[in-house]
């Protein structure tokens, strides 16, 4: 018995391999399993989010109204909202505008001086069929003038061409000529403009030195005019005019009324059409998809019934329509009448 016991005892116990246990979440390698899923998820919604988006961007279609500051020229400016609207949607901006045909088609109507500043128009999608009914409305702007300088441009950005004395000039002074330059008037349009001469710009052909004659004398129309501030030698004007006016031609010629000569200091669009800088102008901070299609949505509203953009025929395809080529239109109104679209 002794020796049964001894022999039970000396055998080895049975060795057999451990099972796996799984490792809990809080380890090295699960952590990383969690986070590889993750960011598969993550990336398809983003892959599905911004192909939304770009459907939803290609969708827009309406005029609205952004926020010009002063510096960039308008087309700048509309290639600038361009750019943020197809890096939002997943779309690269160089890859689209080296295209022949744009599938993003957008403009503004009436341009805006590099140094002014106010609301600028833009259309989108088929809304730029629109723009040419936005050049003849009614434009509004205060500008604030200085006696005493003439420049080259008619704004404080040129050379000083002439300077003349202004002390004796009253605001009474002021205020009894403003009906001169109220109504139906002409206006000769500035040498520095988007006018053409054989296919070049005027303001092109004066930065090289060449000798350019001002184009005539053409009627243009002023709805309101009043002064609001006359602070020797600065004076702010309140005008309301129609398209093809130049504010910086009414500011030179009032200095010339005066015996004097005067130029633009400042100049703001504060409402175009129905659309007003308080109102409907979207900041820089607000140009994405979304917002800008809220805008649409508000703006329609604001527009005449004739102005309604037309249901697409049910044989046009989305691509048919939304595809253009790229174009520019210059309307032969003058530098604040540009229809640019891209």
């Amino acid at each position: 018995m002794a020796g049964a016991e001894a022999a039970l005892a000396s055998l080895s116990p049975l060795k057999t391999d451990p099972a796996p246990v799984p490792e809990p979440a809080g380890t090295a390698s699960g952590t990383a399993a969690m986070s590889l899923a993750a960011a598969a998820r993550t990336g398809s919604e983003a892959r599905v989010s911004k192909a939304a988006l770009a459907t939803k961007l290609l969708s827009l279609s309406g005029v609205f109204a952004v926020h010009k500051p002063k510096g960039p020229t308008s087309a700048e400016l509309l290639n600038r909202l361009k750019e943020k609207l197809l890096a939002e949607a997943g779309m690269p901006f160089p890859e689209w505008t080296k295209r022949k045909k744009q599938i993003l088609k957008i403009g503004h109507g009436g341009t805006l001086d590099s140094a002014a500043r106010g609301v600028l128009v833009v259309g989108i999608g088929r809304g730029t069929k629109m723009l040419t009914s936005m050049l003849s409305g009614s434009k509004r702007y205060i500008a604030i003038g200085e006696l005493g300088k003439a420049t080259d441009t008619l704004d404080s950005t040129g050379k000083v061409t002439e300077e003349k004395p202004y002390d004796k000039i009253t605001q009474e002074d002021i205020e009894s000529i403003l009906q001169k330059f109220t109504g139906n008037i002409m206006q000769v349009p500035p040498l520095y403009s988007a006018l053409k001469k054989d296919g070049q710009r005027l303001s092109t052909l004066m930065k090289r030195g060449e000798v350019v004659e001002a184009k005539p004398a053409r009627p243009v129309t002023v709805y309101s005019l009043s002064l609001q501030k006359f602070q020797p030698p600065f004076f702010t004007l309140d005008v309301e005019c129609g398209g093809g006016f130049y504010i910086r031609s009414l500011v030179s010629d009032i200095g010339k009324e005066l015996s004097s000569c005067a130029n633009v200091l400042e100049l703001t669009r504060t409402k175009q059409g129905p659309f007003t800088l308080e109102e409907h102008a979207l900041p820089e901070d607000k140009w994405t998809i979304n917002d800008i299609a809220q805008s649409l949505e508000y703006c329609s509203s604001l527009l005449p019934a004739e102005f309604a953009l037309k249901k697409s025929k049910p044989e046009e395809s989305k691509e048919q329509v939304l595809s253009c080529e790229y174009i520019s239109l210059n309307e032969t109104k003058g530098e604040d009448d540009v229809i640019k679209i891209f």
